[in-house]
């Protein structure tokens, strides 16, 4: 659960600066995320928190899939390396589902809300946080494991 909550706080810390930097509409990222989701809820004035909600809520979920599925696996592997790059090839693949397949049909808006590199700088982020809190929580869950 915490990979994935960092993860996603990594990836609004990351779309937050953007929008800063140049002066885009971060509070319209959060509203488009529920216009995706919940598209009667686009209007309402909760609409950019509950994107926020989404988001996080949605981080979870992705990462407890992907640590579980994929990570883990890797892990027993190749250690903490394989660990943080199988998080970000597993983004990536995400993103491009998301960016390339789902979010064109399901809410064509979202995609053209910034450029697509930093949305996948963002998702890499998002993988590389959460392959290092992952990496944290088995090494300190198991000593004398395959990560030591």
């Amino acid at each position: 659960m915490l990979a994935g909550l960092a993860g996603g706080l990594s990836e609004i810390l990351c779309i937050g600066v953007y929008s800063a930097v140049t002066h885009s509409g971060g509070f319209e990222i959060a509203r488009q995320i529920t216009a995706s989701v919940l598209p009667t809820w686009a209007d309402l004035s909760i609409a950019r928190l509950s994107g926020v909600v989404i988001h996080l809520a949605l981080s979870v979920v992705l990462a407890f899939l992907c640590c579980t599925v994929c990570i883990e696996p890797v892990a027993r592997r190749f250690g903490h390396a394989g660990i943080l790059l199988s998080s970000m090839v597993v983004l990536v693949c995400v993103w491009g589902i998301n960016f390339l397949v789902i979010l064109p049909v399901i809410n064509p808006a979202f995609v053209t809300l910034l450029p697509f590199l930093v949305t996948l700088l963002s998702k890499m982020l998002f993988g590389l946080t959460m392959g290092s809190v992952f990496s944290l929580g088995l090494r300190n869950s198991m000593p004398g494991s395959f990560l030591d």
